[in-house]
Parts: structure tokens; sequence; C-alpha cells
């Protein structure tokens, strides 16, 4: 399929590039021509053609946090208990449309039941269903009764069986390993928060074997120690990092130079409810636990965008509602549209295949009404996306 997609600008994911009254030139899912509208018109006569005055073209956004498994309902874990697997992809199938309604044509999937986001990854792959690129954990690793054990992914904390699990993602088809480092507060009778599941030694042999595979790591960490331990075993991205203790908040610099140090990344896993942390916990202490991934950019570490879609009011369709908490943080709009789409793809390890409006990268786009770039809150007002080459119309515009 060849595509010309005009709009009144285009951003290319690069600092400060802005093309006025541009376009951009697809053939075969990938971008072949990126320029002035009136030059690259005339030579794409018999393309199909999607003009869109008024708007801008950016490059697809990258939610580098969900779980295509878990609906975003009042009971997400529940309905997952109750679900057959075949209705379960068929919601799955739903959420990755949701995705593309949003913008979003990569979604990094850290946490499903039998590897089912590997299965909806290679159907968007042959055209089957409409949906995001996929890069899919499968089940992750936890210990016996751990955070999220109900989606299949316990293991002994004994080397060989630590390897063995690795491998067998790794025959799955996974694109990257999901370990629960600490515990988290969805899963009932779970470690707390703060604590952590694998200490450190663990978490080499994990990092280890995963790297033996080709795979990067990406460890949910919310406890300061389980943090320390994965960023010492070399993991690829820390979701969450929240700096729990047993007291409260327990941030460290040390362990934020060695990350930056190391390269690792970390994906906050905020959704757009962010701004009702403070209900919970009193101002002051959202303030302080909000302005962590602040710290980490002035310190020089990675930071990039996911949602952590599928929990409860974690909705697929909203990626835009997210990216509020950065402005809110004092992050520039321009910075907070890399941390979502060139950033990001540098991060998940698919740089030289998406992130930016550039030929020869793959036509991953969306085009939006407005200019997000000075009213942020226009990323939400998707027109069109274009994923892989295949073009979605948001279903709220028919």
């Amino acid at each position: 399929m060849r595509l010309l997609v005009t709009a009144e600008r285009i951003w290319t994911g690069n600092e400060g590039h802005i093309i006025e009254d541009g376009a951009v030139l697809v053939d075969e899912g990938t971008i072949t021509a990126v320029g002035p509208r009136t030059e690259l018109a005339e030579s794409a006569i018999e393309a199909e053609r999607y003009d869109f005055p008024g708007h801008t073209l950016l490059p697809g956004l990258i939610n580098a946090h969900v779980h295509l498994s878990f609906d975003a309902g009042e009971e997400p874990i529940n309905t997952l208990l109750a679900t057959e697997d075949h209705e379960l992809l068929d919601g799955m199938a739903e959420r990755a449309r949701d995705s593309l309604d949003a913008g979003t044509t990569t979604v990094r999937d850290l946490g499903d039941r039998n590897g089912a986001a590997i299965r909806i990854r290679d159907a968007v792959a042959r055209s089957e269903i409409a949906g995001p690129r996929v890069l899919a954990a499968g089940p992750p690793l936890t210990v016996r009764e751990g955070h999220c054990w109900f989606l299949g992914g316990e293991v002994e904390r004994e080397e060989d069986s630590l390897r063995r699990a690795v491998t067998h993602r790794a025959e799955l088809g996974a694109d990257v390993v999901k370990v629960m480092a600490s515990g988290g507060q969805i899963t009932p009778k779970s470690p707390a928060m703060w604590q952590s599941q694998f200490d450190a030694a663990e978490l080499r042999v994990i990092v280890d074997e995963s790297r033996r595979h080709g795979l990067p790591v990406a460890a949910h960490a919310h406890g300061s120690d389980a943090i320390e331990g994965a960023v010492s075993a070399g993991v690829s991205t820390i979701e969450h990092c929240t700096w729990l203790g047993p007291d409260g908040l327990d941030e460290r610099e040390p362990v934020i130079r060695e990350m930056r140090q190391r390269g690792i990344s970390v994906c906050a896993g905020q959704s757009r409810n962010w701004h009702r942390l403070a209900d919970k916990v009193g101002a002051e202490r959202a303030q302080r636990f909000q302005r962590r991934l602040r710290t980490l950019d002035e310190a020089g570490v990675d930071v990039i965008i996911g949602t952590d879609a599928g929990l409860r009011d974690s909705v697929f369709d909203d990626f835009a509602g997210a990216l509020g908490l950065y402005e809110h943080l004092g992050f520039g709009n321009e910075r907070i549209l890399r941390m979502a789409t060139s950033e990001a793809a540098i991060a998940l390890g698919i740089g030289e295949r998406t992130g930016r409006v550039a030929t020869g990268l793959a036509a991953d786009l969306v085009v939006v009404r407005g200019d997000p770039l000075t009213r942020l809150g226009d990323l939400g007002e998707v027109a069109l996306t274009v994923a892989n080459g295949r073009p979605h119309h948001p279903s709220a515009s028919g």
C-alpha cells in the first residue's frame, strides 16, 4: 500500500525539527520520503492520500508499560481469572484497537497469561487484527504466591529454575523478560510493595540468562532494596521506581548515579489517574512521590512513559491523559513528546525501526488536530493513526 499523508506541520521526533506544510510518503509500511507537501505530492499522484490542514503529524506514540490481558474495569484481576483463553484474546484484540485510537503504534506488554500477548503480537504482524506493534514479555517471573502469581510465572528461587524460566520465555517468543523484583499492591497476600521478592544474586542470574537469549529485562521494583538489586544486576528498565522503604520514601542517590552510568531507563507506569494520588496519600507525599521522576531526569537517567494500561481505570485509549503528569512536573511539551516517541524507542531497543518520522523507518505515525507542541492536550485529538503503514481511523471520529 502506498500512502501520502499531509499536514499543516510535521514534527519528526528530533528536537526542534518541524516541517511546515509537510508530507510523508509511505510504501509497503516504510517511510520513503519526508518533506514539503508541494514536492512530495508531485511524485505520489497514484498514492492513497490523506490531507489534514490544521493538524500536526508526529511519530506514533509508544506506551512502554501495558497489560493487554487486563480490561481496566472495576476488578481487572477477577475478570481475568473468570475469562477463558479464547475470550481473553478477543478482549485483548479490542484493547489493541483502543491503543490505536489513542495514537499508540507500539506497546510493551509487561505481563500476560500464558503468552497471550505474544499471540496478539503475531496476529497484528500478520494483519489478522488491527493493533500497534507489541513487545511482549509473557508471564512475569515471580516467587511462589508472589506478585501477579495468577499469570502463571511462579518460579523457585534457585539458579537452575530461574534459568529454565527465562529459557521458556525465549522459546515462547518473548521480546523482553519481566521480573517482579518487589511485591505489588494488586495481589492479595503477596509481599508488600517495599519488600524484595528476589535478591541481587538471583536477579543477576535472570539478567545473565536473558542476555544469553538476547532479551532485555524489565524489573517491577517499588522497594528501594529491590531497585538497588535490579540496578546492580544490570536490568534494562526499572518499572515504577517508587523508592519505598518500610518507613516511607527511601530515595538513594548512589543507585541513581549507577542507573545513569549503566544506561538503565525508568518507566513510572503512571496512568491518567495520576492527579488522584493526593486524595489517597496527601498532597505533600504525592508531590514527593511524583517529583522523583524530575529528580531522575535531572540526574541524567532516561525516563520513558508507560501507563500500566489494563489496571483499574487505566484505559488504553487515553495515553494523552497520562502525559499531564509530566507537564505538571515542568517538562516541556517537546521533551514530553520525545519521551513518548524517539527516546522511548531507543530505551526499548527499537530506535532503528521506529520512534521518528524519517526515511527508512517503519511508517508509525499519528495525526492530531491542533498542535501538541504548544498545547499538549491536543495530543488527545487523534484524527488518524498509521501503524506499520496501515491507516486506522479512531472510532470516535468515524
